[in-house]
């Protein structure tokens, strides 16, 4: 499943719990990777993620929890 993530709502973001979840929910990305991205996400651009076919549910509601407002795209 490929998803976009649009934005971080939270007040108080914490990028490194971002980074960790980017990682660990994606099927091709690894930590370092991660944690640009999540520095892409907090200036405002869109990033798309693929996510592993086990950490569907678990993956959304992670970035649900992280007031990471996202789209799936297939």
């Amino acid at each position: 499943m490929k998803i976009n993530l649009l934005s971080c709502d939270a007040q108080r973001p914490d990028k490194r719990a971002i980074a960790k979840c980017i990682a660990d929910i994606s099927s091709n990305v690894s930590e370092s990777l991660a944690k640009e991205l999540t520095e892409i996400l907090m200036e405002g651009d869109v990033i798309d993620i693929e996510l592993n076919d086990k950490s569907k549910g678990s993956g959304l509601r992670s970035l649900r929890k992280l007031e990471i407002d996202y789209e799936i795209i297939e």
